[in-house]
């Protein structure tokens, strides 16, 4: 067996081990990968592309990194057991890490062997001689996710190594940073062709629900724009995008908190989700886990409230201020003394070091009943953040009054009904309002970081010296090149101040 056949056998045999136990994958043969004849089968192809989503549900990823960024962009503490509990955490939240933390280098690498699968997917398939219809769809969710994993990259840590082929053993494996230009261009490229190939949610059977869609990419493509081209070209793709969004039948959900719910999840409000199986039989804490952590780990730790507790993300009173006498999410968000009940339990303010705890992802014990048992997805976009994005886009282009609509379905279901508080707003105070909005709708959901770094005025900054962070730099609006990177690859170059 000659060396390109060798790595094609060997990778074949590591798709067939990626197995992504969600709902489109909890059946055969789509969790494998027949390597007895090659890549060649449908059942082939649709494996190779399910095992493209499964680096998303990883600790890396969206199972733990992604949403610690909260505590780092100060919405929250990591809690948890003190001493080394999450020290890479807290130093990264204190603006005081150095290029060899450990969180650092966990989102460097959580979203490597997603685009490599992608770019095996996206080398592979075309030449398929499988149902077209079925071809084009796998290629837009490969497209689609290569596009997700670079644009995390590119937002943390500016330009990085981009690999649009898959790796062989003759490939050159020390690879120079493409610039955060270059990696926009490829991503922007990707979500254009993800539009064009794949279907709506609509037209997905029920097997299939959970898998990227046209609306998706569409999101996606429409953060890409508020973060990358923030001007009025970009602006007017993003009102296109969210107005086409919304005439796809999507609404808002009529509760809040259905968002969360693992019993209502994929629902009304979804555009797309992290899905998890919920029944590990494998190692908790390993890639292979098909358990969310997110209840586990948020519930307050030493109650006894929910399976696990140990009590991480704990949210600051400054973050707790901010919402409105009336809003609805408050209680559904957070926990706090005087709160309502949860499943029984009262809560107390002695069980946090802040005096508050995240309410919005914890799940009773008949839900979840042992620590590794969750099946809760994970909520990357939702059409509130859609809603919100429209109003920010309609804003920026002087349409202030415009903005207002979308502003207010989400302030609506909120319980904050009435519209003169952001009627006749000047833009700047329409673009205070949105900002604020988007903190409360949002919270706890991965978001904020990224919404910091984009908004003009040095936001980022001044927000986090305002509540104290004064050790906060320029340096630290891009994570470290991480150093264990850096000395495994001499071509790589650290970013400015590391």
């Amino acid at each position: 067996m000659n060396t390109k056949r060798l790595y094609r056998y060997i990778v074949l045999c590591t798709l067939s081990l990626c197995t992504l136990a969600c709902n489109f994958l909890d059946r055969q043969p789509w969790d494998s990968v027949d390597t007895t004849n090659g890549f060649q089968t449908e059942a082939d192809a649709i494996a190779a592309v399910n095992a493209c989503y499964q680096p998303l549900q990883w600790p890396k990823l969206y199972n733990m990194r992604i949403w610690t960024l909260d505590i780092i962009a100060g919405e929250s503490v990591v809690g948890a057991g003190g001493g080394t509990d999450g020290l890479e955490t807290v130093e990264m939240a204190n603006f005081i890490a150095t290029s060899d933390n450990f969180a650092a280098l966990d989102l460097w690498r959580g979203p490597s062997p997603g685009i490599l699968r992608c770019n095996f997917v996206l080398a592979n398939v075309p030449q398929m001689d499988i149902d077209n219809d079925l071809k084009t769809r796998l290629l837009g969710e490969a497209h689609f996710l290569r596009a997700h994993y670079y644009f995390i990259l590119v937002r943390l840590f500016g330009g990085v190594p981009m690999p649009t082929e898959p790796l062989t053993a003759e490939s050159e494996l020390k690879m120079r940073r493409a610039s955060a230009d270059e990696v926009y261009a490829l991503i922007i490229d990707d979500l254009k062709q993800a539009i064009a190939y794949l279907p709506q949610r609509s037209k997905y059977a029920s097997k299939d629900i959970g898998r990227a869609t046209q609306e998706a990419a569409m999101a996606e493509l429409a953060r890409v724009y508020m973060t990358y081209q923030p001007n009025t070209a970009g602006y007017n793709e993003v009102v296109r995008l969210c107005t086409a969004i919304g005439e796809m039948g999507y609404q808002l959900a009529s509760n809040y908190a259905d968002n969360f719910n693992p019993a209502k999840q994929n629902g009304v409000e979804s555009i797309f989700e992290v899905q998890y199986y919920g029944k590990t039989n494998k190692d908790f804490w390993s890639n292979e886990n098909q358990a969310s952590w997110i209840s586990t780990y948020q519930g307050p730790r030493n109650s006894g409230m929910a399976a696990g507790c140990y009590g991480w993300n704990q949210p600051t009173a400054e973050f707790v201020s901010q919402y409105e006498p009336g809003d609805l999410r408050k209680d559904l968000t957070v926990f706090y003394t005087g709160c309502p009940t949860f499943d029984g339990y009262t809560y107390s303010g002695t069980w946090s070091t802040t005096g508050y705890n995240v309410r919005k992802f914890l799940l009773s014990k008949t839900q979840s009943p042992d620590y590794n048992t969750s099946n809760q997805n994970w909520v990357v976009t939702r059409y509130a953040d859609v809603l919100l994005m429209k109003a920010e886009a309609l804003n920026e282009l002087g349409r202030t009054a415009e903005a207002e609509e979308p502003l207010y379905q989400v302030r609506k279901r909120a319980g904050l009904t009435s519209r003169a508080q952001i009627e006749g707003l000047t833009q700047a105070q329409m673009r205070e309002r949105i900002i604020h909005e988007r903190r409360v709708e949002l919270a706890f959901e991965g978001h904020r970081w990224f919404d910091m770094l984009r908004y003009p005025d040095n936001y980022a900054l001044t927000y986090l010296h305002s509540i104290g962070k004064t050790a906060a730099t320029t340096k630290h609006l891009l994570f470290p090149i991480p150093m264990q990177e850096m000395e495994a690859n001499e071509l790589l170059t650290q970013n400015p101040g590391w």
